[in-house]
């Protein structure tokens, strides 16, 4: 279900061949085959890609999101190099999922993350649908152990706390997660009242969930946003962040497994990514549910890679030393 990285994403527009200032990520970026051994690094992060929709499916949506780590990877490419001096960023490659085999692909994408993770670089995974965030999560909690407290940040317009009585799909893994893991807090932000069933609000209340809803975020100050991330680290030894990119309003994100007619601005899901990975316990990141097949002249696929991007940019382990 792995493969190595392929090269052939990485190409672009080419501004100078010496002159740094200039470069662009393809000219940047490494390629690191997991299969094979390497060094821990010191600041560094790596691409991981999750091609698989087969929960998508499961849950009766639109597929195509297998699609998008090749199509988000190739957009990434053609983005200017503005990451501090001393960073590396790699391609790890991508997990693949085989046959409708979705629970051994997230396993398989979770020993992917931990191993970035034991190897000292911050993991962001590029999805797949929204199953994407077990399989991040199995890497995250392999690599801090059963003891630590984990908070899992998740913008997005749905709860995705599904029952899983006929198998999981991309609606159930935070009720997956929550139900074996007594160490692990969930906040959504971006909840969409249209977009969930009442039945789903009383499970975010039975599973302790926290959550914002869109139009709060929309409406209010983005500094109530910003204080209730700081109080839900805060009780937490690390933190992974997972968006699922049908939280932006389909006007600017039609490319997606499930679109929103009411969903975020870009402008304010970038002003929250920055937040939740500026934080010091954030330690990984997943960008799900862009679905090439759908997309509308690759907008979508281009606000996927410019958060991505961000996400890059922001990471607090990636910044010098002080």
């Amino acid at each position: 279900m792995y493969q190595p990285p392929d090269a052939g994403r990485w190409t672009g527009r080419i501004d100078s061949v010496s002159d740094e200032r200039a470069f662009r990520l393809h000219q940047r970026i490494r390629l690191l085959d997991l299969s094979q051994p390497f060094a821990p690094a010191e600041r560094a992060a790596a691409f991981i890609g999750f091609a698989c929709d087969e929960g998508v499916r499961r849950n009766q949506g639109r597929q195509g999101a297998k699609e998008a780590p090749a199509a988000v990877k190739a957009a990434l490419a053609r983005l200017p190099w503005h990451l501090p001096e001393g960073v590396v960023v790699y391609d790890a490659g991508d997990v693949v999922c085989v046959d409708e085999r979705l629970e051994q692909s997230q396993t398989e994408l979770g020993k992917a993350v931990a191993r970035l993770l034991q190897h000292n670089m911050a993991p962001i995974v590029i999805g797949g649908g929204h199953e994407t965030a077990y399989g991040h999560y199995l890497g995250v909690r392999e690599a801090l152990g059963t003891d630590a407290r984990l908070g899992i940040l998740n913008i997005d317009a749905h709860f995705d706390l599904r029952p899983y009585d006929d198998g999981p799909t991309s609606g159930t893994m935070f009720r997956q997660i929550l139900d074996q893991d007594d160490q692990v807090s969930y906040f959504c932000l971006g909840i969409q009242r249209l977009g969930n069933t009442a039945a789903l609000f009383a499970d975010a209340e039975t599973y302790r969930c926290r959550y914002m809803l869109e139009d709060e975020l929309t409406a209010g100050p983005i500094e109530a946003a910003y204080e209730q991330i700081e109080k839900f680290a805060a009780d937490h030894d690390a933190v992974m962040l997972t968006f699922c990119m049908d939280a932006i309003s389909a006007a600017a994100a039609p490319g997606v497994s499930a679109p929103s007619p009411f969903g975020l601005a870009p402008s304010l899901a970038r002003a929250l990514i920055r937040r939740i990975v500026s934080h010091p316990k954030t330690i990984s990141v997943d960008l799900c549910e862009v679905n090439p097949l759908l997309d509308e002249g690759g907008k979508t696929v281009a606000l996927a890679a410019a958060f991505c991007m961000e996400a890059l940019l922001h990471f607090q382990r990636l910044q010098p030393r002080r």
